[in-house]
C-alpha cells in the first residue's frame, strides 16, 4: 500500500498535476475565506493555466538529452512525452472553454497575470548581453512566484466576484492577498534551499545562494512564525484561523523532521505543494463543522 501511494505521489509531482490541483485549491480557499459561492470556472482556469505554465517552464529547461539528466523528474518526462503533451493539450482545451464563461474584466486581469507569469520563465530582459527571465534576477525568484500566485489565487476570484456585482470585503481580500504572499514564500523558499548546490554550480543568485544555506533555513522558520502572527491578527473567524494555523504548524513540523533533515530526499520538498491542498481541505472541514 505504501508503494502504491508513493507511485501516485511521484506521478502527481512529475506530471505537474499536484501543483495544478494546489492552484485550484488555493482559489477555492479564497472563496471560503471571503464567504462567497465558488465559481468553478475560475478553479478550472486556474488549474489549467498553472499546468500549462509549469509544463512550459519545464520544457524550456529540458537539456538536449533529458534521458541522461541526473534528475528523476526530467528523465520521467522524457519517457512520457506523449502524456506530457496530452495533458498540455487538455489544459489548453479547458483554458479556452473557461475563457468563454468568465467576465471580460476577469479576462483582462488574467491576461496581466499571464504576461507576468510568462516573464518568469521566458527570457524577456537583457542583462550584460544575455537574455534572461525574471527567475534569474538575483534574489527575486521566490518573491516573484509568491506575488504571481497571490494575484491568481486571490486576485482572480475577487475580480470575477466584483465583475459580477458581488459585495467584496476589501479589507479581508487585501489582507488575504498579503498573507498569501508570505505563505507562498514559506512554501517556495525550501525548493531553492534544496537546489542550493545546483544553483551555485550554474551561478544562479537565489536567496539561499545569496544568504547561505543555513541562514536561508533560519529565514524559512522566521517566515513561518511571522505567518502564524499574521493569521492570528487576521479578520477571519476563529474556525478559519485555527485551520490556517494548523497548516502552518504542519509545515514547520515538516521542515523540522523531513524537509531540512540531513537525510532528506529530493522529492520531499514537494510535500509543500501538497500542503497547499491540505490548507484548503482543513478550512473546508472547519467551515463545514
Amino acid at each position: 500500500m505504501t508503494e502504491f501511494f508513493k507511485r501516485i505521489y511521484y506521478f502527481m509531482v512529475h506530471s505537474n498535476l499536484l501543483i495544478s490541483l494546489a492552484a485550484a485549491a488555493q482559489c477555492a480557499l479564497t472563496y471560503y475565506i471571503l464567504k462567497s459561492p465558488i465559481n468553478y470556472e475560475i478553479l478550472w482556469i486556474e488549474g489549467a493555466t498553472t499546468l500549462l505554465l509549469y509544463n512550459l517552464s519545464l520544457y524550456l529547461s529540458m537539456p538536449k538529452d533529458p534521458s541522461k539528466s541526473p534528475f528523476q523528474r526530467t528523465r520521467w518526462v522524457s519517457r512520457n512525452m506523449s502524456l506530457f503533451w496530452g495533458l498540455s493539450f487538455l489544459a489548453v482545451v479547458i483554458t479556452v472553454w473557461t475563457l468563454f464563461h468568465v467576465h471580460y474584466l476577469t479576462l483582462f486581469f488574467l491576461g496581466i497575470i499571464g504576461v507576468v507569469s510568462l516573464a518568469y520563465a521566458v527570457p524577456i530582459i537583457k542583462v550584460k548581453g544575455k537574455w534572461m527571465g525574471m527567475r534569474q534576477v538575483p534574489g527575486l525568484k521566490v518573491f516573484y512566484i509568491a506575488i504571481v500566485w497571490s494575484l491568481s489565487s486571490v486576485g482572480l476570484p475577487v475580480i470575477e466576484l466584483y465583475a459580477n456585482g458581488a459585495t467584496i470585503d476589501w479589507y479581508s481580500a487585501n489582507y488575504l492577498g498579503i498573507v498569501k504572499i508570505v505563505f507562498l514564500v514559506l512554501c517556495t523558499l525550501p525548493f531553492d534551499i534544496r537546489d542550493f548546490e545546483q544553483d551555485n554550480l550554474y551561478n544562479l543568485k537565489t536567496v539561499p545562494t545569496l544568504l547561505g544555506k543555513d541562514r536561508a533555513i533560519k529565514l524559512s522558520y522566521a517566515i513561518g512564525f511571522f505567518h502564524l502572527i499574521l493569521i492570528a491578527l487576521s479578520p477571519n473567524p476563529n474556525n478559519v484561523k485555527i485551520a490556517l494555523l494548523l497548516t502552518t504548524v504542519l509545515i514547520l513540523f515538516l521542515f523540522r523532521i523531513i524537509i531540512f533533515n540531513k537525510g532528506k530526499h529530493y522529492h520531499h520538498v514537494y510535500l509543500l505543494d501538497l500542503a497547499l491542498i491540505i490548507q484548503w481541505l482543513l478550512v473546508w472541514l472547519f467551515v463545514k463543522v
